[in-house]
Parts: C-alpha cells; sequence; structure tokens
C-alpha cells in the first residue's frame, strides 16, 4: 500500500495563462476544459473580483510541476 500524497501544482503542459486551470484539473481528474467552463461560468454570475483574485494568488502560492512530476506522473 502507497501512502503516496497527492499535491497541487501548475500545469506545464496543458496552460493557457499560468496552468492554474489544467493543474486544478489534474488534481480532481477532470478535463481542463471543464475546469475552465466552471472558472468562466462563476466569473459570469457576479464572482468576477473574488474569481480573479483566487486565479493570482493560485498563481503566485501553487508551485510550477517540475519535468520530475512531468515524466513520473505519466507513466
Amino acid at each position: 500500500m502507497t501512502d503516496e500524497v497527492k499535491r497541487l501544482f501548475r500545469s506545464r503542459e496543458d496552460r493557457m495563462v499560468a496552468g492554474v486551470c489544467g493543474g486544478l484539473a489534474e488534481y480532481v481528474n477532470l478535463d481542463p476544459t471543464v475546469v475552465r467552463l466552471l472558472f468562466v461560468a462563476v466569473s459570469i454570475l457576479g464572482a468576477a473580483p473574488a474569481m480573479v483574485l483566487a486565479y493570482l494568488a493560485m498563481m503566485i502560492i501553487v508551485p510550477e510541476e517540475t519535468m520530475i512530476e512531468v515524466s513520473s506522473g505519466s507513466e
């Protein structure tokens, strides 16, 4: 039994701006397009300032995935 901890990273492979939605999608096992559409939908429904702040915070706080994680994650 492995006790591997799942970590959140910004995606290097699947990115439009900073890789936040791509990394979040990988973390929750969803298609990145779905995460991006949810982000836009919530923003349109009135939470745009909060979503922009959350995205900017994640850009700063969440580390970018390194080449080691990219190569080991594709096995």
